[in-house]
């Protein structure tokens, strides 16, 4: 949970969905996991926040 927290407050690349504009994706690297990229989608037009998924995005791994 620490780690979805860290990636929501503080993420080191935010995009939007391509196909949802209304969730953007948060990705931060966990060094605790072996620098794996954590990606968490959010859904911004609902307050508060709502979080979509949570998974380690294999393809980000080294792109950040």
């Amino acid at each position: 949970m620490e780690w979805v927290e860290q990636t929501l407050s503080s993420p080191e690349l935010t995009l939007t969905d391509p196909t949802d504009p209304t969730v953007e994706r948060r990705f931060r690297r966990i060094p605790e996991s072996g620098e794996r990229v954590l990606r968490v989608a959010v859904n911004m037009s609902v307050d508060p926040i709502r979080i979509v998924s949570v998974f380690y995005d294999r393809k980000m791994k080294g792109r950040l």
